[in-house]
């Protein structure tokens, strides 16, 4: 959600506090994944909303990889990854974080709807287009590197 991932990293570690000091009121009226994942995305809103981030912004920067077997696999394996995550970057708000919840943490409808704070029926519809969004970007996409 941020687009940057040393803001994620702070953002998360954040959480991470927050949970820890908050665990005793954690009701288990849901899952501690959705918990958790619904105050990350409020940290995050949060964060988005405050001055730091409308006035400040962090320069990225390259993080060392591991070596791998195969250098040359891993090179192109991680150039299809970054390429697919830049797309999903691309896309507005709210399909980004429906594809990031269904794909990257498997949160079925029901417990991205408790998340987002919408229906069920909100997310499949956020989701049927976020993913006819990306089927579009990757087609331009593989157009333009012809």
């Amino acid at each position: 959600m941020t687009r940057k991932w040393d803001q994620a990293d702070d953002i998360t570690q954040e959480v991470f506090i927050k949970v820890y000091r908050n665990l005793y009121t954690f009701r288990n009226e849901s899952s501690v994944k959705t918990w958790i994942l619904t105050i990350t995305r409020n940290m995050t809103l949060d964060y988005r909303r405050s001055a730091f981030y409308r006035k400040v912004t962090l320069m990225d920067f390259l993080a060392p990889s591991a070596e791998s077997s195969s250098a040359e696999q891993a090179v192109i394996d991680k150039m299809a990854v970054n390429d697919l995550w830049k797309m999903v970057l691309r896309l507005p708000v709210k399909y980004r974080e429906v594809l990031i919840l269904y794909a990257h943490y498997q949160l079925s409808m029901k417990e991205m709807a408790q998340i987002l704070g919408v229906t069920e029926g909100t997310v499949k519809s956020r989701l049927f287009h976020a993913r006819k969004k990306m089927t579009k970007l990757k087609e331009s996409h593989s157009h333009g590197a012809d």
